[in-house]
């Protein structure tokens, strides 16, 4: 039985016993079973596995250079699940000790599957919201990679830090405003339109954007908060007509585009 169709209680139990697992392993140095709860076709059994191990680590110090050594040697399995997962534990480690398991990052973003790269970019949403100083550093050593696609994850991944805290990640997201590839820089006007619509947040999105270079591609960033203000309207901190007013505000020369979505 899946994980999510079992009653809550049965899940607590399975979590328990998950962590018994893991825990025995870790101690016994014996791995095969780990490696089964990290390759399970389940999400949420490999979730479990992730973040156990990720309390395991935090909670036992004893444990950590066992844990480590496991995500050494998982680290290059053949199945791009157990690779997927190494790299969400080592996101659970890095919300407060990123130094220890930016190995794994670095080594994740090259991943021949999107799996594991993916995982990379969820990790760095969840460790930079909360440990941002390290994790900001390290995701500005790829803002101008050579792969394309690492500059747009390392774009995407840092939004979440974004959503609250919009002036730690603006100075990154501004080296990106002339990149030369159409699908970063829409990344770019995503993310830009992702952090604007909080609370707080549309004023010193505009402040930071009059001081780009790049018009064309703030004027896409514009219409995108524009958009966002209507598509996210039940969770926008403001209207889009009063995020339309604090537009013109600050771009009293802005050209108006009607694209049919409220206005």
């Amino acid at each position: 039985m899946a994980f999510y169709d079992l009653p809550k209680s049965e899940r607590a139990d399975r979590v328990l016993a998950i962590k018994g697992v893991i825990k025995d392993a870790l101690l016994s140095y014996n791995l095969q079973k780990v490696r089964l709860l990290y390759s399970d076709d389940d999400t949420y059994i490999r979730k479990s596995a992730y973040l156990v191990t990720g309390r395991l680590y935090s909670g036992d110090v004893t444990l950590r250079p066992a844990i480590l050594a496991m995500l050494f040697e998982f680290r290059s399995d053949p199945d791009f699940k157990v690779r997927q997962t190494v790299i969400n534990a080592a996101g659970e480690i890095g919300k407060w000790d990123f130094e220890g398991v930016r190995y794994y990052f670095d080594e994740g973003l090259k991943d021949p599957h999107h799996s594991p790269r993916n995982a990379v970019i969820g990790s760095v949403k969840k460790m930079g919201e909360v440990n941002p100083t390290p994790v900001l550093a390290w995701a500005g050593e790829y803002l101008h990679h050579e792969d394309k696609e690492i500059r747009r994850e390392i774009c995407h991944g840092i939004e979440l830090r974004g959503r609250k805290h919009p002036e730690d990640i603006l100075p990154l997201l501004a080296e990106l405003q002339h990149d030369r590839t159409a699908r970063v820089r829409n990344t770019l006007v995503h993310v830009i339109g992702q952090i604007a619509y909080k609370k707080g947040c549309l004023a010193i999105v505009l402040a930071d954007l009059k001081g780009w270079e790049n018009r064309p591609l703030v004027d896409a960033a514009l219409e995108e908060i524009i958009d966002v203000h209507h598509r996210y309207r039940n969770f926008a901190a403001l209207t889009q007509a009063e995020a339309i007013k604090l537009i013109d505000a600050h771009y009293p020369d802005r050209k108006r585009k009607s694209s049919g979505k409220a206005y």
